[in-house]
Formats: C-alpha cells, structure tokens, sequence
C-alpha cells in the first residue's frame, strides 16, 4: 500500500489540473498558432508562472483501492495485485481465473 501522503498528493494533482485546464490550453493553443518570436517567448513565461502540478504529464496513474503506481490496468482503475485479488473472489464480472 502507497503511503498517505503520496495518495493525497495525486488528487491534489487531479483537482489542479482540472481547475488550471482551460487557461493552461488555452496558452498553448495560442502558442501553437506560430506567432512571433517575442509573442513566444511571453507565451512561454506565462505558462512557466502556473503551477507545476497543473500538467497532466505529472500526475500518475495509481490503483484505486491501495495507491500502487506500477502494475496498473486502465480499464479496472487497479493494479495487478488488487486485479487479481478481485477477480478470484468474484468481484470482477467477466474475470475468471484460468486454470488447466
């Protein structure tokens, strides 16, 4: 199990990148429109002042139930421990165990 404070950071990170998402797309947009050098370089200065954690390549995909990184399956929102934990006892509709 991750620790507290990592799990609580993550959806810090989340709630940020949500609240910061339409002025941080909205710079870059603007930025990929080519402007001039100068415009640029402003452009790029403001995106520099946001915060660091409203960019979505810095949060991390965590497991829903212990907070562990690696591992991860999108489609369960879990890792590969807590997958297959689930799917033996039956809480995974679909899943079953293979055996032969």
């Amino acid at each position: 199990m991750a620790k507290q404070s990592v799990i609580q950071r993550e959806l810090k990170r989340k709630t940020l990148i949500g609240k910061f998402a339409v002025q941080r797309s909205a710079l870059l947009e603007e930025l990929q429109k080519d402007p001039s050098f100068e415009k640029k370089l402003i452009l790029q200065k403001r995106i520099q002042k946001l915060p660091r954690d409203t960019s979505r390549v810095r949060s991390r995909n965590r497991c829903a139930q212990t907070g562990r990184a690696r591992g991860y399956f999108r489609h369960f929102d879990l890792s590969r421990h807590m997958l297959r934990d689930c799917g033996h006892v039956g809480l995974i509709p679909g899943l079953t165990k293979s055996s032969w």
